[in-house]
């Protein structure tokens, strides 16, 4: 799953026929599929409205993916053809009018998770929310998770200066550094309590005789 796309043929529309790395959905009716791939085509495609005390709260989906990703992975003359026309439908279509770089549903998709419990970033809700506002969703479940006993959750989160919240790098260095805390503990001890014995350095080559002696 996670390498049967092609991140050539989301660069330029020079690779749109390299599709052999995207079986099965490299092509329709022998024409290519743009963007081909089972991530591509898994696309999430569930949507939440937000209200808040019955007042309809704006989603920006503007800006939540990687500004890098925008620039130099997703090309702005590489444009969706023949996406989600074959069957099954996998998940949430792309609009042919719009350039990759512009689709951000999709370069926020495509960065893959590495462990199978992640999240993603559906929009920002740029107004403030206050104490005690009641927060109502409507949501479309479309995106299937029931065949595979997948679970998905909405997290409603606030980002800092430092990114949203991710237990998982908190909890990895902590435990890489208490490994190597307690490594060099345990090596001092050693240390300490069996010194190595100093070699004689005479014997080093800078210290010999040229005559061979000592």
């Amino acid at each position: 799953y996670v390498k049967s796309r092609h991140d050539g043929q989301l660069r330029s529309p020079e690779d749109e026929h390299d599709v052999k790395s995207c079986v099965p959905e490299d092509n329709v009716g022998g024409e290519s599929i743009v963007p081909c791939g089972l991530v591509a085509w898994s696309l999430f495609n569930d949507t939440y409205d937000f209200t808040r005390n019955n007042q309809k709260l704006s989603v920006n989906k503007k800006g939540i993916s990687w500004a890098s990703d925008r620039d130099s992975k997703f090309g702005k003359n590489v444009f969706p053809k023949n996406f989600q026309k074959g069957s099954p439908i996998g998940g949430k279509s792309l609009d042919p009018k719009i350039p990759l770089s512009e689709q951000e549903d999709l370069i926020v998709w495509m960065r893959t998770a590495a462990l199978p419990t992640f999240r993603k970033l559906y929009g920002k809700i740029d107004t403030d929310l206050e104490a005690g506002d009641t927060i109502e969703v409507l949501l479309q479940n479309n995106y299937n998770t029931y065949s595979f006993n997948g679970k998905k959750k909405l997290v409603l989160s606030t980002t800092s200066w430092l990114g949203g919240r991710n237990d998982f790098l908190g909890i990895a260095y902590l435990t890489i550094g208490s490994i190597c805390l307690s490594l060099a503990v345990f090596f001092s001890v050693l240390y300490l309590a069996k010194p190595r014995q100093l070699g004689d350095p005479s014997y080093l080559s800078w210290n010999r005789s040229p005559g061979g002696g000592r």
